[in-house]
């Protein structure tokens, strides 16, 4: 062993170039091509970043010993190559970076200390809101109010550019973060020098695992992760379990790889994959193309896999030509993956898994999936029983509580626009092309103008009730609409483009018609959204939209022709054409062929390069806005959108210590599948909300509120709009809606002044939860709004991987019940004080630990819990207060 050439593993390839061989490894003595490709990628950058510091010699042995089913506890340093992020965790993140140098600066050091030492690419995409839609003009009309709206934070992300030289941003209008990641500025091979390796990378959106269907490594992680691995820190995790999913078959006529990715998150959330690998392999997905594959793997946040990945092989090459890459490149890249013995998806036998699942792909059906979760897939044909079944459960065993008389509720209603509309439960009242998930797929766009084309042309026209719009994921989706004469058919239905971003699936499904929303909310109407998305979260989609189900686009299309989704789609019409004769969806669906045909002029590579080349002559708006420069940012105190953050306030060298945490009190008690839509800020400002309270009283006018995620650089907006939430269910107030709570006083009053006044007493907080806490997207102020409220411990049956981490890495202690214990159990209502027992410096990874509970009435219970610190740095990010002070820290002090 020598560093730099571990193992002797420093090798050419093609003619000179170098890289660390994994076949030279192999001849060290390890079963390397044995192991899950995914596992070999990560294993080839632990390899080459063997320092004999951050990189471990043991590290290497660990991973390239890697067994199927042996005890998860060896911790592997993963240092990326790169990192993406989009605008709503990118902005926080550069105030963060913003906040070191301001702290450095302070300290009398050279804030350029602070720099990223990987690339890092910002992309504005979730910034738009769908304020306008149905007309020629939506686009315009929405691009503008989104600079007015956004300008200060425009602003302060080209003063980002100017600051740091290798953070790059992807102007407003151009597309969503994960497809032009795979569109863009994926590369298969990156190089440093003359040493050539795989393009790796972490995200800050759980959907970066998109990246997966090209066989890129790379996952979501919290904005927190991502300042440690932008500022030089490998990512850490645990060696994972890899499940295999063996596909054999091929999607049957009527088949999309929307319902096949739906197919697959319902069978990996009953394979129990949280925290896993999950690897596709056999005859089934070599015959998949890269943008199906793309679909099954932005979706690994729903199945709670940390990724969904497919190998590499010809698909991959065909993809990368295809979207306007050079062929020296794609030379350089089969190469490399061949030379590395990485080239082919692997078959039934050839590697060891953990656990191998099998699916047939002629048994996948077309499908939808909600009303609440992605992961309840319903067969299409069964959704009307489905949704009957879903209003009349009861809430807690995720239903709406309602009596069968709602589904007599109707209201007629005018809407703005002077159009008359019907609208009752089941009510289709967003109908939305969007996110990711789609629109980066070709084969599901098309099929969906195919649809409204055959649907006009019978006659159909779309419910006056519904709000339809599209949004695509880049602007080639847009030239490849226009060249199949497509657009003007999904024009005519009212899915005219609002936008290039990603809108609907994460909350800027902009304003309802002021009369249906007024009729939905006094009648307290359970109507739904449709969506391209990957997201449809309680309050998500639209705060008074109840219902939410995820489909491909062309069933979107066919939900706001029918206007309801209480409807059986197999034997149901849609409506009626021009004589007034039934119209079925089976008249008008698009055939495998006539999408096959359509595909012939999607994906050129000279629409990718001229689309890709210059972002500036695309976007005059964002020429317009000016930047300040310097190395240090100038913090305004009177900004309602940019805060410099309090976590560096009285910043010193030394680290804290461990100790137990005595006389906490409940801040809230909560049930299962609470979700960081529920405890992050997300979507609109409520008048009467803090965080409303706190604009108003700081001079915003109510129409210039913005959203949460717009607001996300200002600590003082986030954290009163942590668990603010409409539809969060505290079990203090007898799981009564709405981010409120009891207060030290016993009275309710909200989450946010209950912790402001508990915080002057000095009193710490718990948060007390069920089953899968913190599922949802990778939202950083999950974890840092829950910090600034004061909780010192939150303890839950069980986590979701990202906000568990990024609980530790806001120092913020979290603790897991026993299995069989949970708050209903312990009878805790939220009266008790609460001491983590046990807590002391010495504490390892995942120990046991004691919650001792004092009652009202002076008994005290003890309960044993499992420490949720999963691994030994991150005992080190808890002792240092989390991972940004502990890099700080370690960088002061080298400088």
């Amino acid at each position: 062993m020598s560093l730099p050439n571990p193992f002797n593993t420093l090798q050419t390839f093609a003619g000179g170039k170098k890289f660390y061989s994994l076949p030279a490894l192999e001849q060290a003595g390890f079963n390397v091509s044995r192991l899950p490709v995914s596992i070999r990628l990560v294993l080839e950058a632990v390899l080459r970043n063997c320092d004999g510091k951050r990189v471990l010699e043991s590290n290497i042995k660990e991973l390239a010993s890697w067994q199927p089913n042996a005890a998860r506890t060896a911790e592997i340093p993963f240092v990326v190559a790169r990192i993406v992020l989009q605008d709503f965790t990118g902005v926080p993140l550069l105030v963060d970076l913003a906040a070191m140098r301001s702290a450095v600066a302070k300290m009398g050091k050279n804030p350029k200390i602070i720099e990223p030492l990987v690339p890092v690419d910002l992309v504005v995409d979730h910034s738009v809101q769908v304020d306008f839609a149905g007309a020629a003009d939506s686009m315009q009309k929405n691009l503008d109010l989104e600079f007015s709206r956004n300008r200060e934070r425009y602003q302060f992300l080209k003063w980002g550019m100017q600051a740091f030289d290798t953070f790059k941003v992807v102007p407003p209008g151009i597309g969503i973060v994960h497809q032009v990641n795979l569109e863009y500025l994926a590369k298969g091979v990156l190089n440093a020098g003359d040493v050539y390796y795989p393009d790796t990378l972490v995200g800050t959106d759980s959907h970066t695992t998109m990246i997966n269907g090209i066989g890129i490594v790379g996952w979501g992680v919290g904005g927190i992760e991502a300042e440690a691995g932008m500022l030089g820190q490998p990512v850490y995790f645990l060696t994972p379990d890899v499940v295999g999913v063996h596909l054999t078959g091929a999607l049957k006529e009527g088949v999309t790889a929307t319902d096949l990715a739906l197919t697959v998150t319902q069978l990996m959330r009953k394979t129990k994959v949280v925290g896993k690998f999950v690897e596709f392999f056999g005859p089934g997905a070599a015959a998949l193309p890269v943008v199906d594959r793309a679909t099954i793997a932005n979706m690994a946040p729903e199945y709670g896999a940390t990724m969904g990945f497919f190998p590499i092989d010809a698909e991959c090459s065909n993809y990368l030509r295809a979207t306007g890459r050079s062929e020296k490149d794609v030379a350089t890249y089969e190469a490399y993956y061949q030379a590395q013995g990485l080239w082919g998806i692997p078959q039934a036998g050839q590697i060891d898994y953990s656990q191998v699942v099998e699916l047939d792909l002629g048994t996948v059906v077309p499908s939808v999936a909600g009303p609440k979760r992605p992961q309840d897939r319903i067969e299409l044909q069964n959704l009307q029983r489905e949704f009957f079944k879903a209003v009349s459960r009861p809430v807690t065993e995720n239903g709406f509580g309602k009596t069968r008389a709602e589904f007599a509720k109707s209201v007629k209603v005018e809407t703005t626009a002077k159009k008359k509309a019907t609208v009752g439960t089941g009510s289709v009242l967003i109908a939305a092309i969007t996110s990711c998930t789609n629109t980066s797929n070709p084969s599901v766009m098309l099929a969906a103008g195919l649809l409204a084309k055959k649907a006009v042309e019978k006659g159909l026209k779309v419910n006056p009730a519904v709000k339809a719009s599209l949004a695509p994921g880049s602007r080639v989706v847009t030239d490849y609409l226009k060249k199949t004469g497509l657009q003007p058919y999904l024009n005519k239905l009212r899915f005219n483009t609002v936008g290039y971003g990603c809108t609907t699936c994460i909350g800027n499904s902009g304003p309802l018609d002021a009369a249906i929303e007024d009729a939905v909310v006094k009648n307290d109407l359970v109507t739904a959204s449709v969506l391209s998305g990957n997201r449809n979260f309680e309050a998500r989609v639209h705060q008074n939209i109840k219902s939410n189900f995820l489909m491909s686009p062309p069933l979107v299309v066919a939900f706001a022709l029918a206007g309801r989704v209480d409807i059986d789609l197999s034997c149901e019409p849609l409506g009626k054409d021009k004589d007034g004769a039934p119209v079925y969806l089976a008249d008008i669906w698009p055939s495998l062929q006539e999408v096959r045909d359509a595909m012939q002029s999607a994906l050129k590579p000279e629409v990718f390069r001229k689309l890709y080349k210059d972002f500036a002559a695309q976007n005059p708006k964002w020429n317009e806005i000016p930047a300040s420069v310097g190395n240090v940012y100038e913090f305004d105190s009177q900004s309602t959108y940019i805060q410099e953050p309090p976590f560096f306030t009285n910043f010193s060298m030394s680290p804290g210590t461990i100790a137990e945490i005595k006389g906490a009190r409940a801040l809230g008690i909560f049930g299962d599948s609470v979700t960081t839509d529920h405890i992050s800020p997300a979507g609109a400002i409520k008048k009467s909300s803090p965080a409303g309270k706190f604009l108003l009283e700081n001079g915003v006018a109510f129409e210039d509120f913005n959203s949460y995620g717009s607001r996300r650089g200002n600590d003082r907006i986030m954290t009163r709009g942590t668990f603010a939430n409409v539809r969060i269910k505290n079990l203090m107030l007898g799981g009564e809606e709405g981010g409120n709570t009891l207060g030290p006083d016993g009275q309710k009053t909200s989450i946010y002044d209950a912790s402001m006044a508990y915080q002057k007493q000095g009193t710490p907080l718990i948060v007390i939860a069920g089953q899968e806490y913190g599922t949802g997207s990778s939202r950083d102020w999950a974890a840092k709004g829950t910090n600034l409220l004061g909780v010192k411990v939150v303890v839950a049956q069980s986590f979701e991987r990202i906000h568990r981490s990024n609980l530790v890495g806001m120092g913020v202690l979290p603790l897991q019940f026993k299995e069989g214990t949970t708050a209903q159990t312990l009878k805790l209502d939220g009266t008790e004080t609460y001491d983590v027992v046990g807590l002391s410096p010495a504490v390892k990874p995942q120990q046991d630990l004691t919650l001792r509970i004092t009652r009202k009435d002076g008994s005290v219970q003890d309960v044993a819990v499992t420490c949720r610190i999963d691994t030994p740095i991150e005992i080190d990010y808890y002792q240092h207060g989390g991972i940004l002070p502990y890099v700080l820290r370690q960088i002061v002090s080298k400088n």
